[in-house]
């Protein structure tokens, strides 16, 4: 492909964000069925700690991630970007329907988190190889001048993925019985993406290899030891380290925190009814996703930097604000219950653990079900609290996580042209795909866990404004990539190929 046509680039923007689309789909299926896997595949006498583990299981899904970067960037950049990533789908799709074939804790006991946690390990190591496929596949057969736009068409994937992951969701729960769904009907999600990979799969199948590398390949330019010539020449070494500490890493956090860190903190410390967190999540983000383009496009325009470094700014100033005004939104101590509508029953099972369920509603529509379990054997109480939300509070919620999104296309719209234009074509898939998959996955991946912990352990102090120390993490990690960024990172875009 020359410099300025874009024949051709649709079919290849297709092939590269279908596949990659899916590979997020089926790894964002277990975070946003965490709080019913935690139910099923861990211990159920204390729903914390088993929320806990699975978020750490969760996690450990990206941490391998940079593993799979180095493992699959190797191979991209010795046979080619097409057949890596085919191999990466095929991998991602085979575990994720696995996962929903594996028996409960209550059948198999411990066997049941291990299989999971080896499943998620390789859905880790797939999705490293995918995203540096993908994103160089597509920034090869772009023209120069316009990386950032086209590229940003990839940068859609994961929210998408997200975004589709939750409309399957909310489809098997409206088919099914909440008995059912319950009893098996979460596992559907899981089985359907396999039929996703087999398309995905034929269609990529037929894709040429991309014009840079055929043409480093036809010369006999392609690297022959891919891992040493990225990271053990100096040179190209401080490139990864400046990518991974002045991009990705901020990237990672802000990314995470405006997605999945939103969803859980809504789902688990807000307590508001799983669905409809599901539901204005799914409006955000399709509101949210074409700010990727617009942004990408205006990279090209006046530069990656100032864009990816004022998504990471805005984040940092107003994630404490963002995050206190949708607590309060909901939070049913500052609203007005109806007294005379209170109602509470108490059930008692064969082993007479008492269950007191108690029904409040408010003046403005609000619904809170609290559920108070004595388990008399043991000696303690468990209370579980629902919130149903009112039409109004769940469209201010939509405008709080829409803001986070809009973060999020900030610093993720152009970071794959910032990325593919450091490196040269001969280890471009191993360069970049490391510093992307420590940025997202170590720092990112870990944030869901380590932010509700922090959020858990402030509450147990009987911090007034616990919920906001989950923040931390976030802001901190952002703030240092914001200052690193801004004095080492270079505004101009290198719009010539290498």
């Amino acid at each position: 492909m020359n410099n300025t046509s874009t024949k051709g680039i649709w079919k290849v923007i297709s092939a590269s964000s279908m596949g990659t689309m899916i590979e997020w789909y089926d790894f964002y299926i277990f975070g946003s069925l965490a709080v019913v896997i935690s139910t099923k595949f861990f211990p159920s006498d204390n729903p914390t700690a088993a929320f806990l583990s699975t978020l750490a299981t969760f996690a450990a899904g990206f941490v391998v991630r940079p593993f799979g970067a180095l493992f699959f960037g190797r191979l991209g950049d010795i046979i080619g970007r097409k057949y890596t990533f085919m191999a990466t789908l095929l991998l991602m799709g085979g575990s994720t329907f696995l996962i929903g074939c594996i028996p409960s804790y209550e059948t198999i006991g411990f066997f049941a988190p291990l299989l999971v946690l080896i499943l998620r390990l390789l859905q880790g190591l797939a999705l490293g190889g995918e995203y540096g496929g993908a994103a160089t596949y597509v920034a090869e057969h772009a023209p120069a001048g316009q990386r950032g736009y086209w590229t940003s068409w990839i940068q859609t994937t994961a929210t998408v993925g997200l975004f589709i992951s939750l409309m399957v969701i909310l489809a098997t729960k409206n088919i099914l019985s909440a008995e059912d769904f319950d009893a098996w009907g979460w596992r559907v999600p899981f089985w359907v993406s396999i039929i996703m990979v087999g398309v995905s799969y034929l269609i990529r199948k037929n894709m040429d290899e991309s014009p840079e590398f055929a043409k480093a390949k036809k010369e006999g330019t392609t690297s022959k030891s891919p891992l040493k010539e990225s990271f053990g020449n100096r040179y190209n070494l401080k490139f990864v380290l400046l990518a991974l500490f002045g991009a990705t890493m901020g990237q990672g956090v802000v990314w995470y925190t405006g997605q999945f860190y939103a969803m859980s903190f809504m789902k688990t410390v807000m307590n508001i009814d799983s669905s409809q967190v599901d539901s204005l999540l799914g409006i955000a983000l399709l509101i949210g996703t074409p700010f990727f383009i617009v942004f990408g496009w205006l990279s090209d325009k006046i530069g990656r930097k100032y864009i990816m470094m004022g998504g990471m700014l805005l984040a940092i100033l107003l994630y404490r604000p963002i995050y206190k005004g949708m607590y309060t939104t909901t939070d049913t101590s500052l609203k007005t219950e109806i007294t005379e509508k209170t109602k509470t029953t108490v059930e008692l099972n064969t082993a007479k653990d008492a269950v007191y369920t108690t029904h409040k509603e408010f003046t403005d529509g609000t619904v809170l079900i609290e559920k108070k379990t004595h388990f008399t054997a043991k000696k303690y109480d468990q209370v579980t609290s629902l919130v149903i939300i009112n039409s109004s509070d769940k469209w201010s919620l939509i405008f709080f996580v829409f803001i986070q999104v809009l973060f999020v296309t900030m610093v993720y719209g152009p970071i794959a042209a910032f990325l593919v234009e450091m490196f040269p074509v001969k280890i471009r898939y191993t360069s970049m795909s490391l510093p992307y998959h420590v940025g997202n996955g170590i720092f990112g991946g870990l944030l869901p866990a380590i932010s509700t912990y922090f959020v858990t352990h402030a509450k147990s102090s009987g911090k007034t404004d616990f919920y906001l120390d989950g923040l931390w993490y976030p802001i901190v990690i952002a703030s240092v990539c914001f200052v690193i960024g801004m004095i080492y990172i270079d505004n101009k875009n290198k719009n010539t190929h290498l």
